[in-house]
């Protein structure tokens, strides 16, 4: 018979809200090597955080939020390989030459070949804006549409932007949620991205980065989540996983799941908090939650809670943004089954990787036909 579950502390709710809204005010010094390049994905983090602890409008004020609402426009910029979002106004290329021959409509910039739109960032400023309830009447949709042509490789994988070498199956998720967002999947070929998806399988049963890359939780995520996208849009008529592939993946997803409750993101390697999302949704997504120990999840998850406030990889480690969010999420999908006010969480879609009520609003607003309008 298996020992007595530890009585499980209080989530610190407050703490944790309290920590995303000061790394809205001012990165921490752990995070300040990603100013430049991520910091876009940064304010999903912490406002992602803030709306799935349902406390986004007590913890900030209305001049807040419209401050936030008009920062991730202004990194929305247009320019010859079209419309997307830049990570921070960073590198802005003010004194580049426009590329459009046109002036931009307002609250567009113009980048140069040096500061390109990033689709990681796109999909996170998209998010973001949702969470905020912003109307998007300022996106420009066919220059997404464009922008999302010119990341597709030959192989079907995307780079993260036009030109770039780096190309896994993150891109492949954030290229596919765009379009699930705009309901308009005329940006990408869908057969050649799945084709590469399904190269990125390992023997695992799990996905990789790439071909013949190790397979890897948040990778094995990415893939699942994109094929279910696609499918949800009725783009293809049938899941490309055959059943034998789907018990297989099932089966290494949940042997990742380690006798200390928490997920492992590969094979023998230590628990970290961040993958208790990234398995846990995939078996959300595979339709066998029910597989996961629930109970043992959540107590990892709150022994990484950080005294100061956030959640951290692990226990005794610093908390950060990214893990805290990732940690909420996954109590998102599974809430422990106790009285305790503080662990009760709306429920979240796994497939945009947000509250079903931000999930809702962007696929109802985002779209183009959604304001009556034709593309």
């Amino acid at each position: 018979m298996s020992e007595s579950p530890e009585p499980l502390p209080k989530l610190s709710r407050n703490g944790h809200a309290l920590h995303c809204v000061r790394c809205l005010s001012g990165l921490p010094s752990s995070q300040t090597e990603m100013d430049a390049s991520r910091r876009l994905a940064l304010v999903f983090y912490c406002l992602g955080s803030l709306d799935l602890l349902g406390v986004l409008e007590s913890k900030s004020t209305d001049s807040d939020r419209e401050s936030w609402r008009e920062w991730v426009w202004e990194q929305q910029a247009t320019g010859k390989y079209g419309t997307g979002f830049r990570p921070s106004p960073f590198m802005t290329g003010a004194g580049s030459k426009p590329v459009c021959p046109l002036p931009p409509p307002p609250r567009w910039g113009t980048y140069s070949d040096y500061d390109t739109p990033h689709l990681i960032m796109t999909y996170t400023a998209l998010l973001s804006l949702s969470i905020l309830h912003d109307d998007f009447s300022s996106l420009d949709h066919p220059g997404l549409l464009k922008f999302l042509y010119h990341c597709q490789r030959s192989d079907g994988s995307f780079c993260s932007f036009p030109n770039s070498t780096e190309s896994d199956l993150r891109s492949v998720y954030c290229a596919f949620a765009i379009s699930s967002m705009l309901d308009d999947w005329s940006g990408i070929d869908v057969p050649r991205a799945l084709a590469f998806i399904g190269r990125c399988r390992t023997y695992e049963g799990g996905y990789g980065q790439e071909p013949y890359a190790e397979a890897q939780g948040g990778t094995t995520y990415c893939a699942l989540a994109a094929i279910h996208l696609v499918l949800s849009s009725h783009s293809i008529p049938s899941s490309p996983l055959t059943p034998a592939q789907r018990a297989q993946t099932i089966r290494w997803l949940v042997h990742n799941q380690h006798a200390s409750g928490g997920f492992r993101g590969r094979t023998e390697k230590d628990p970290d908090a961040c993958y208790c999302f990234w398995c846990g949704a995939s078996l959300q997504i595979l339709g066998v939650k029910a597989l996961v120990d629930s109970g043992p999840l959540t107590q990892f998850l709150a022994k990484c809670q950080f005294k100061f406030g956030g959640i951290a990889k692990a226990p005794g480690e610093h908390s950060d943004p990214f893990h805290t969010y990732l940690s909420l999420a996954a109590l998102g999908i599974y809430p422990p089954a106790v009285p305790e006010e503080s662990w009760k969480f709306d429920s979240l879609d796994p497939l945009l990787n947000a509250r079903e009520d931000t999930a809702r609003w962007a696929w109802s607003k985002i779209p183009l036909k959604a304001r009556g309008r034709t593309s």
